[in-house]
């Protein structure tokens, strides 16, 4: 006959009890975690081509550039050279990498049809559409930090709004992740996404203003310069590494927030439709 002292529960099992209580997933919790980590899988598998090759192109920019142009153009706006090109780099490396990483990895899925699997799966559009967005951001995001990482190792690059340098690469990260994704979705090969990637946005950002400021151009070059939305966030971003901007960093703030919106939605309509998803 068993004791009473055998059915109790000893004071240290009911906090593991409790804590493991609160620690429990519910299902949807698990199923977006699992399609998290299976974004991230495939770019981390790869890495030195997905992380260590933007990273040495970085680092070849700020090398080339530093030691080629900083010795001709001392500084730029009271800063030295080097130090004004980085913040825009930083942000190039979120940007570049948050979009190919969502734009090849929705078409590869779409060559191999396994986001069949994922579209049939319990797993809503929601669900999905964030899942990607999340990959990319992360990539992009790890790029951008240790970029940040090496340039504090070669120059003293300065943090002087940290919350609005926050804000503004969360969103030029979701942006450019949502971006990625529409592409990835209406791309039916991947010459498609090389040429957005080679033909749209290479071109947007080396004449955003990473390399030089707008102010020194002469017309119309300095116009065409301001009609460039990329401009606006490289803006944002140098703002709060050099508290320096030629646009206004809160209305630059605002538009970025709603254009991220809207890509969003736009994303969020396609996955719910299915729009070239489905066979």
């Amino acid at each position: 006959m068993s004791t009473l002292a055998d059915k109790s529960v000893t004071p240290t099992q009911a906090p593991e009890e409790e804590r493991g209580a609160r620690l429990r997933l519910s299902g949807r919790q698990i199923r977006f975690l699992a399609l998290v980590r299976r974004e991230c899988n495939r770019f981390m598998k790869i890495k030195r081509q997905t992380v260590g090759a933007p990273l040495l192109e970085t680092f070849l920019y700020i090398s080339v550039f530093g030691a080629a142009l900083g010795s001709r153009i001392h500084t730029l706006h009271g800063y030295r050279y080097i130090v004004f090109v980085i913040p825009g780099l930083i942000m190039m490396a979120w940007a570049m990498n948050a979009f190919s990483n969502n734009a090849s990895s929705i078409l590869q899925q779409k060559f191999q049809r396994s986001i069949d699997d994922q579209l049939s799966s319990p797993a809503s559009p929601l669900e999905l559409l964030l899942a990607f967005s999340l990959g990319g951001f992360l990539r992009g995001g790890t790029v951008a930090v240790l970029t940040f990482a090496a340039s504090e190792v070669l120059v003293d690059l300065p943090v002087e709004h940290l919350l609005v340098l926050l804000a503004g690469l969360f969103f030029v990260g979701f942006f450019f992740s949502q971006l990625g994704v529409l592409v990835g979705v209406r791309a039916e090969q991947f010459d498609d996404v090389a040429v957005y990637q080679q033909f749209v946005l290479m071109p947007l950002i080396f004449l955003g203003g990473v390399f030089y400021s707008a102010t020194l151009l002469p017309q119309p070059f300095e116009t065409l310069t301001h009609i460039n939305p990329v401009y606006y966030m490289i803006g944002i971003v140098r703002y709060g590494f050099l508290d320096y901007s030629d646009v206004n960093v809160a209305l630059a703030l605002l538009v970025l927030a709603v254009a991220t919106g809207a890509l969003f939605a736009v994303n969020l309509r396609l996955f719910v439709r299915g729009y070239r998803l489905r066979a």
